[in-house]
Parts: structure tokens; sequence; C-alpha cells
């Protein structure tokens, strides 16, 4: 007989310690331990199962079956999927408390007239999620709601109903009670997903996750949950803007370049067809640390406002100050514009934001960033209808960045009649292509960027 012995598990990692300890050694996170209680067989008990060897086949003999997607009625989701919703397929949506994840999925359900839903929440109850459905104004026959955490029960619900589609919210409420520890843990959280992938693999049904994520950005748990699902999904944004931006992490089923772009109304969220403007405010004519640039996100191309401020630091340290760009990168390209430029930000406080709340990792924004530092150093506003897309090399060189052709045609859609690029690129863009200013390094930058400001 199987005994119970206390183990100390990272809810982070997964990893198991036979003690409390105070950082993990597998994943470096502090405090994340929880004792669990596991399950060992006795000593010198060997399973008696005997294995059979299974059929291996050709893979020139597989024939290949068509998958028939479940097309949402937002193209935005139905982008960042790949095409819809695969069925068997256990999608997880992870994002910051109050972000909008369940308003999504609500409303997105919701709008499905022809298929039958099953909403299970462990957070809200039925006359919370009631008051949200009637915030958002969409009424639906075919949405079933269900307020309960054990998965026991879930599953017989499930197999009662037989939905077309399992919404699940979130997964670090629901627990097992064949299982002693909370819910939440990483034993909880896994073996609640397993019995929802063995669901929903066998009948064919989709399944959404719901799930939180922790302070660095991860979806709380263990990051096995990521390997277990079929795909990722990260519902991010800025509590204090209106866009939020749907980005994957992992697809089985797609690829993970796309975006979706939503905006948060007072009924609910509304889909960004053509997000290439709206970041930009066009309010920033004849002010110094403004410029704009192009980040590429899958097949898009999204025009960015940056701005910089560099003033007199009153600290022995000065201040360096990065939002929605890297801060690492920052101090990067504070130091090559001090060595390959001369100018003194040592003693400079320098700060930089990404106007709209969001988060660039793009590098094709290091001229951008750039340009608006110079700009705010000398206190002069840079040229109008500018746009600036390279990569920033430590050499002071202008790399090339990728789809230069997408980007300069974005910027010129919208306005943007002089882009500076990287010199190296010149020759991949099309003779016709007019306003583009070809750069080398840095001082060719300043040089012609000033030249061109008078």
């Amino acid at each position: 007989m199987a005994k119970e012995k206390a183990v100390f598990v990272c809810q982070n990692c997964g990893y198991i310690s036979p003690k409390w300890v105070g950082k993990c050694s597998n994943c470096n996170s502090w405090n994340s331990f929880i004792e669990e209680m596991q399950s060992v067989e006795p000593k010198g008990l060997k399973s008696k199962t005997q294995a059979t060897a299974g059929n291996a086949i050709k893979i020139s003999e597989i024939r290949r079956r068509e998958i028939t997607r479940i097309k949402l009625p937002y193209d935005e989701f139905n982008r960042v999927l790949g095409g819809g919703l695969v069925p068997g397929s256990l999608v997880l949506l992870g994002g910051e408390p109050g972000i909008g994840k369940s308003t999504l999925v609500l409303q997105t359900v919701l709008n499905l007239k022809d298929q039958k839903v099953l909403y299970v929440s462990g957070e809200e109850s039925e006359n919370q999620i009631k008051l949200r459905a009637e915030r958002i104004g969409i009424k639906n026959d075919n949405c079933y709601i269900y307020t309960e955490t054990n998965i026991e029960k879930i599953i017989a619900t499930i197999k009662s109903i037989e939905p077309q589609i399992i919404i699940i919210d979130s997964v670090q409420t629901v627990a097992s009670a064949d299982l002693t520890s909370s819910p939440g843990t990483v034993s909880q959280v896994r073996e609640c997903t397993r019995l929802l992938q063995e669901y929903a693999k066998e009948f064919e049904i989709p399944v959404i996750l719901i799930g939180h994520i922790n302070k660095d950005g991860d979806i709380a748990g263990p990051m096995s949950l990521e390997h277990i699902v079929d795909a990722v999904f990260q519902f991010e944004g800025d509590n204090n803007h209106y866009y939020r931006l749907l980005r994957p992490k992992k697809n089985r089923f797609g690829s993970t370049y796309e975006i979706g772009v939503f905006e948060m109304q007072n009924y609910g969220l509304k889909e960004i067809t053509d997000p290439g403007n709206i970041l930009l405010t066009g309010e920033n004519t004849g002010l110094s640390g403004v410029a704009y640039g192009t980040i590429g996100e899958g097949s898009r191309t999204l025009m960015i406002e940056i701005q910089s401020l560099i003033g007199n630091s009153v600290y022995s340290s000065p201040q360096r100050t990065s939002t929605g760009f890297d801060s690492r990168r920052f101090q990067m390209i504070l130091a090559v514009i001090e060595k390959r430029l001369g100018l003194n930000l040592s003693q400079k406080d320098a700060f930089v934001n990404i106007a709209g709340g969001i988060k660039v990792s793009d590098t094709a924004a290091d001229l951008a960033v750039l340009a608006s530092v110079v700009s705010s150093y000398y206190d002069k506003p840079l040229p109008e209808n500018t746009c600036f897309v390279g990569e920033l090399g430590l050499s002071g060189q202008i790399r090339p960045v990728s789809f230069i052709d997408k980007r300069v045609s974005e910027a010129n859609r919208l306005g943007f009649t002089n882009v500076f690029i990287s010199a190296a690129q010149k020759s991949e863009l099309d003779k016709k292509t007019s306003g583009v200013i070809p750069v080398s390094d840095v001082r060719d930058f300043a040089a012609k960027l000033f030249r061109k400001g008078n």
C-alpha cells in the first residue's frame, strides 16, 4: 500500500525538495516552496503490470486529417489562434488582475450563437457573471454558467451538459478532492489540467483555461503547465490606458508572432482591425523629446510614439527610468550616445516612455529612442513627419532590421515623409520609394538629422 510523505514543491517550476529552502536551485525563485503530500511506493514493491508493444507506423502511411477550426466572432482572436479554435485543444490565457481576461472570453463566447458553451467560474458567482453579461449587452441561451471549484464535479457536469466549448476561470482555483494540497499548488494545477486534457482530447472539445500571472509576468503555477497545454496567450496592457494586446507565447496550431489588438470600452472590448496608428496622438508637434518609430508584431507594423526627458540630476546617482522599453537596452543606448556623440549624460537624469502603455521588445525602436534622447538633450524638436527605424550597435553603427519595406510603407501611409533607416538596407527598398534617409552610424545620423531640422 502506498504511503504519503511530506515534500516541499516549488510553485514556480515544480522542483521537489525534501526540506524547505529559501531559494529554488532550479529556477532561482525565492520563497516559492510549499509543503505538499506525495504518495510513495514501499521499497521492494515492484509493478506487476506487463507492458505490451505498441503499433508504430511509417510517417508516409499516416493519413493527414484536415482540421476544422471553430471560428470565433472576433477576427483579432482568430488571427492570434492561427485561424480559429482547434477542437480538442487546451488554450491557456494569462494576464494581470483586472486587465480584461474574463471579459474577453465571456464576450467572445456570448457571441457564439451556434455553439453550446459551458463557462465554469471558481472566482465569481452567477450574479456577478450575469451583471458582466448585461454590461456587455449580449444575450445567448447557449451559454451555461456553472460556479464550482471541485474538478470531479466539473467533469461530471461537462459530461452531463456535453458542451462544444469549455471555459475554466480560473485554473488556479480548481482543485481535486483526491489531493490534500491546497488549490493553486503545483500538484493541484497539474492534476486538474491533466483531467481536462484527457476529456478534451477524447471528445475533441476545446478548453480555454484562464490563469493568473506572477510578479515576473509569467503564468502563475508550474512552468510545466505551459508544456501541457497547446497554446499560451498573454493578455497585456496598462489599466490606465484603453488598448489591450493579445500576444501568443506558444501555439502548436499557428504562429507565435501575431498579435490581436483590442480597445477597452464601457460595454466591453472592441477589436481594432487597423492598429497602425492607434498609439499616435498627433498632438506633440513642436515638442522636444518626442520621436516616432515602428515595431513589428508578426505580419503587422505598429507606429509608436517615444517620449524622452533629459534633465540635470539633483542626486549623486542619476536616475535611469524606462516605461515600456527594456531598461538595460536604454542604458546601453545612453552609453553609446555619450561615447560616440560626446554628449555628457553621466550627470543627467534620463527617462523614456512608450506612449499608449505598451511594452516594446523590437530592437528597431533603438533609433527612435536615440533621436528622442538627443532631441530632449538639446531641447530641440525633431523635424515634422519624420520616422526612425533601425537597431543601434555598440560601435555606434545603425544596423539593419527585418521587414524594412513594410515598415517604410506603413510610415508613408500614415503621413511620414522622412524615414531614417540603416544605409545597409537602402538597396532593399523599391527605387520608387521616396523620403528615405539612409544613415550608417550615429555621427552620420546626427549630422543629417540636424541638417534636416535646421
